[in-house]
């Protein structure tokens, strides 16, 4: 197999583009599709200082290693959550990513910070690992890049997570969730950071190879508690459907940021205000995190 470039031996081929593509011309796409979503979407200038949210996986330290290549002032950020094994290993790889290209790392962890681990909250609070986990990661990107002063947040969410995302809010319905399904979500409140994912125009093999090509070394294995997910199940049905048609996750995702409605988001925005517990913004009185530290308060 040949790269239709440059002719070189390809590494990876691209169905929805009817092409291979070499090492080198690999590196060169993915640079330009993230270029074309900063651009496309507004994500962010020279002068902003981005937050990296990264998890140890593919996509975060590709994200990551995608932004500095790009010249833009990053600085991770890790969030420990506590799984056993699984949080170890993600751990050591997302330091080990940062110790190689002296890059600066925050490390939150939730056991000594919230005093409990995912697993731990969840069983106190009766939610789902995944659940438990989701509250507070959104919580503590947007107090620790707000608190440190930082302009945006950046994670790592491909084509394939937003197009499985978006095939589930269709689903149920869930009108809320649609209105928030655009790779870039403005600061909306005085204490709300910017949001972006600059690797939605990417699917998850492109990454995958770009991971492998650059000798990214990251966690394989999926988190223990996403068994059973609906997300990978939505997945798996996008997948037989690529397969059929190539290209369709793309036509599905892109299509529908086309047809989104500005004021779709601004309906949402008008519901955002300030916890009354510890100020960050929330669209109940006391939001999800405090509740949830409430009954590990309380827990004997």
């Amino acid at each position: 197999m040949r790269c239709r470039r440059c002719g070189g031996r390809a590494v990876l081929k691209m169905a929805r583009h009817n092409t291979s593509v070499c090492a080198s011309c690999l590196n060169d796409y993915v640079l330009e599709q993230v270029k074309r979503a900063v651009k496309d979407q507004a994500m962010f200038g020279r002068g902003d200082r981005i937050l990296v949210a990264v998890s140890g996986g593919k996509d975060s330290l590709a994200l990551w290693d995608i932004l500095m290549r790009m010249g833009y002032d990053t600085v991770g950020l890790h969030i420990q959550q506590g799984i056993g094994t699984y949080s170890e290993a993600s751990f050591e790889k997302t330091d080990g990513f940062a110790r190689s290209r002296g890059a600066e790392l925050i490390v939150h962890s939730l056991q000594e910070e919230e005093g409990a681990g995912v697993l731990e909250l969840a069983e106190l609070t009766d939610r789902s690992p995944c659940s438990a986990c989701g509250v507070m990661k959104r919580y503590n990107f947007n107090k620790i890049a707000y608190d440190r002063g930082f302009d945006v947040l950046a994670t790592g969410h491909n084509l394939d997570d937003e197009a499985s995302r978006l095939l589930g809010n269709i689903l149920r319905w869930q009108e809320d969730y649609l209105a928030k399904q655009s790779p870039t979500l403005p600061a909306t409140h005085e204490k709300l950071v910017k949001k972006v994912k600059p690797l939605f125009r990417l699917a998850e093999r492109e990454i995958t190879a770009y991971a492998v090509v650059n000798r990214i070394d990251y966690v394989i294995e999926e988190c223990p508690m996403s068994a059973g997910s609906k997300m990978l199940v939505n997945k798996e049905v996008l997948n037989r459907l690529e397969a059929e048609s190539p290209g369709t996750k793309q036509s599905f995702y892109l299509g529908f940021l086309e047809r989104q409605r500005p004021s779709d988001l601004s309906r949402e925005d008008e519901k955002i205000q300030s916890c009354t517990r510890c100020g960050q913004p929330t669209t109940a009185t006391v939001c999800s995190y405090c509740r949830i530290l409430d009954k590990v308060k309380a827990a004997p």
